[in-house]
C-alpha cells in the first residue's frame, strides 16, 4: 500500500510547548537508563525499526511508575499518555499531567471529544501511549481483558499500534527488559469500520500479542 502524506508527518525536534517535558525527560529518564541498564528485545526485524511519525504505543500496566518505565522503553520519542480522569485531582497533579501532555479520559464515557484529541495528536506526527487493560494489574496470573478503546483509536486514525511489554526489575540490581513488537496497522487489515464483534476479537488478539511478547522475554 502506498504511503499517504500523513505517514510522513513528524513531530518537531524542538518545541517550546514541550520545554518542561523535555527537561523532565533529561533529568529523570536519562539517569534511569543509566541506572536500570535496560535490555531491548524485539519480536522480529520489523520491530527493530525506529518509530517514525505518529503511532499508538500499547503497554501492559502494573503500577504508577509505568509512564517512567515506558518512556525509557521508547526513550527517543515524546509520549502522550491516556490517563483516567480521576487522576486529574488537585492543582499540582492536574498541572503535572498537563506538563507531560497527558490526555484525560473518562473511562465511563469514552466520548468523541477524547477521540478527537487523540487523533489530533496523531495527525501531527505524535505518539500516543495507552494501557488497554484500563487499570493497574498486579495479578501475576497474566493480563486482564483489553478494552476496545485502543482498537477504535487505531481504526479511526489509521495509525499503527506498536505493542510493548515491560518487565520491571524485581530488585534494584536487576535490569529492566522491554520487548517491542512489530507495528500492527488494523485499518489495512480490517478496514475503517469493522463490526463490534470483530473489534472485540481484535482486542483479544492484541492481548494475546502482549502475552506473546512476555513469553519472548522469558525464553
Amino acid at each position: 500500500m502506498s504511503k499517504t502524506k500523513r505517514d510522513y508527518v513528524r513531530a518537531p525536534l524542538f518545541d517550546l510547548d514541550y520545554l518542561l517535558y523535555d527537561f523532565g525527560k533529561l533529568n529523570f529518564v536519562i539517569p534511569g537508563l543509566i541506572w536500570l541498564r535496560p535490555k531491548w528485545v524485539y519480536e522480529n526485524k520489523a520491530a527493530k525499526k525506529r518509530i517514525r511519525g505518529s503511532a499508538i504505543l500499547m503497554f501492559n500496566h502494573t503500577g504508577f511508575t509505568d509512564p517512567f518505565m515506558d518512556q525509557m522503553a521508547v526513550w527517543y520519542r515524546r509520549q502522550h499518555y491516556v490517563a483516567a480522569k480521576e487522576l486529574f485531582h488537585g492543582k499540582f497533579l492536574t498541572w503535572l499531567f498537563h506538563v507531560f501532555h497527558c490526555i484525560e479520559v473518562d473511562r465511563q464515557n469514552f466520548n468523541f471529544q477524547t477521540f478527537r484529541e487523540i487523533t489530533d495528536h496523531l495527525e501531527k506526527g505524535k505518539v500516543v501511549s495507552i494501557y488497554p487493560e484500563g487499570h493497574i494489574n498486579q495479578d501475576t496470573a497474566g493480563l486482564t481483558t483489553f478494552k476496545s478503546g485502543v482498537v477504535m483509536m487505531a481504526l479511526r486514525s489509521g495509525r499503527p499500534i506498536i505493542p510493548v511489554y515491560v518487565r520491571k526489575p524485581a530488585h534494584w540490581y536487576n535490569r529492566a527488559v522491554f520487548c517491542i513488537g512489530a507495528p500492527i496497522n488494523l485499518r489495512e487489515v480490517y478496514g475503517p469500520m469493522p463490526s463490534m464483534q470483530v473489534i472485540e476479537q481484535i482486542s483479544d488478539d492484541l492481548r494475546q500479542k502482549e502475552i506473546q511478547l512476555s513469553e519472548i522475554i522469558e525464553k
